[in-house]
Order: structure tokens, then C-alpha cells, then sequence
């Protein structure tokens, strides 16, 4: 039997996506190493976003084959995936505006409690430990991305570069084995997008793998073990960055179109 942890964290074989009679993806294969930073990038109207909510379960393959951590999923569903080790940010912030950005986090650790329904009506002392041990996290992870506010700080008054930090707290409180990030630096400044890369390395630094959509192509090479380009659905290149950078067929798909 094949150790997983030998394996590719997460391979896709011939991935097609179809809506109507529009392909939207066609054949894209690729797969991702355990402890990389993985870059997606191409043109608008690539499909990378359609790649990656099939990477996260929101859409279904039309065809082809999804493994993660070394098991097929046949019917990738969001909480299905999630539970497995697949968290994400989305390139619209979705934060509760109106919760603290401590509640926030929390939200994200729920996912792997244990106190069911009867423990939380009763509230016995292992479902009060383990709010404490939730609460307790949800703060280091705040501190882990750089949120100086306090706690409870409604996200909604907290700045622009903090509320995608708090988007990737969030996340990593789901425990991931693989980061999935849909344009965390739109909207930000230099300083916060260096911030950001530098957070990212640390991420993976322990041990969590990330995936990266990204439109600040700069970021990426400079970021990015290897990288992915899609065109017209279609994967075109794939290498670390300088092969990325100097390949003929993305230097005609960028300069052919617009530069996402």
C-alpha cells in the first residue's frame, strides 16, 4: 500500500468543467507537494477560480480524478473537504462584519470540536474546556497573523490588510493541511503585501501546504516554489518561476490579453 505521506498532497487528473455546453476546464492536470507554495495564475477568464472551487468542493468535476492526502474524492463537497484538510479564503473578504474578529476565528476552530448538541445545552466541564481551549487559540492565531487590534474588534472596523489577515486566521484555525488563497493581496498596499509574503512563508514554514491565486504576478514569482498557468481552461505551463517567466506560450497568453 502506498504511504501517503510519499504521495503528492493533491493531485488532479484530467479535470474538466463543463457549464452548459461552455468548457471552462479541459484536462488540466497538475499536483501539489506536500510543504510548497503552489502559484495559479493566467489571464482573465483563465479558469482558475473555476479550478479552485473545484479544488474546494463548491463545484463538481465534470471529469477527471481528485485526490487529496492519498484518497479519491468522488463528490468533493465543501464541509467534506474541509474536514479532510482543505481551507480557503475567497477573493471577496466573507467575514461576520458585525461579530469580533476573535469570534471570527472561533468560528473556524468549531470545525474540529467535539462537544455535540447535549454538551453544549449542558454545559459540563469538558464542553467548557474545550470553548477555553477555542477561545485560547482563536487569540494566538490573531497574534500568529499580525491583528494588533484587540480581540474584540468588530471586523468590521478593522482595516483593509487586517480583514484578510483575519480571513487566513480564520482558516488555519480549521487545522489545514492545504491553504487554498484566492487573491489575498487585492487591495493591498506594498507594505502590507510584504507583510503578507512574509506570512505566507511562515505558514509554510510549518508545515502547511499553500495554493495561491494571485494577480500580483510579481508576488508570485518571488513567492512561489512553482507555478501553474491556465489559458482558455486549458493548462499551458507549469515549472518554478523562471521557467514560468521565460515560457513562449505565457507570454503570449499575458500579452494577449489582459494581465489578472
Amino acid at each position: 500500500m502506498n504511504n501517503p505521506a510519499a504521495l503528492p498532497l493533491l493531485q488532479l487528473s484530467s479535470i474538466g468543467k463543463q457549464f452548459g455546453g461552455l468548457s471552462a476546464l479541459s484536462d488540466v492536470s497538475l499536483h501539489i507537494r506536500r510543504g510548497e507554495i503552489y502559484g495559479l495564475i493566467g489571464p482573465n477568464g483563465a479558469g482558475k477560480t473555476t479550478l479552485f472551487n473545484v479544488i474546494t468542493g463548491l463545484y463538481q468535476a465534470s471529469a477527471g480524478e481528485f485526490r487529496f492526502n492519498g484518497q479519491r474524492y468522488q463528490v468533493c463537497k465543501p464541509h467534506v473537504l474541509a474536514q479532510a484538510g482543505i481551507a480557503r479564503t475567497f477573493q471577496n473578504i466573507r467575514l461576520f462584519a458585525n461579530l469580533t474578529a476573535l469570534e471570527n476565528v472561533m468560528i473556524g476552530r468549531h470545525l474540529r470540536t467535539r462537544a455535540g448538541v447535549f454538551g453544549a445545552l449542558l454545559r459540563n466541564r469538558t464542553t467548557r474546556n474545550e470553548e477555553h481551549a477555542i477561545t485560547e487559540r482563536a487569540r494566538e492565531l490573531l497574534h500568529y497573523v499580525g491583528i494588533s487590534k484587540p480581540a474584540q474588534t468588530l471586523a468590521k472596523h478593522l482595516s483593509y490588510g487586517e480583514q484578510r489577515r483575519l480571513e487566513i486566521a480564520r482558516a488555519l484555525a480549521t487545522e489545514p493541511l492545504l491553504l487554498a488563497l484566492d487573491e489575498p493581496a487585492a487591495g493591498m498596499n506594498a507594505t502590507e503585501t510584504e507583510n503578507l509574503k512574509a506570512l505566507l512563508q511562515t505558514i509554510r514554514g510549518s508545515g502547511i501546504t499553500v495554493l495561491l491565486i494571485e494577480h500580483d504576478v510579481k508576488l508570485i514569482m518571488g513567492l512561489c516554489d512553482r507555478i501553474a498557468v491556465l489559458d482558455y481552461g486549458k493548462k499551458i505551463a507549469e515549472g518554478i518561476p523562471n521557467e514560468v517567466r521565460q515560457n513562449p506560450a505565457v507570454i503570449a497568453a499575458y500579452l494577449g490579453g489582459s494581465d489578472d
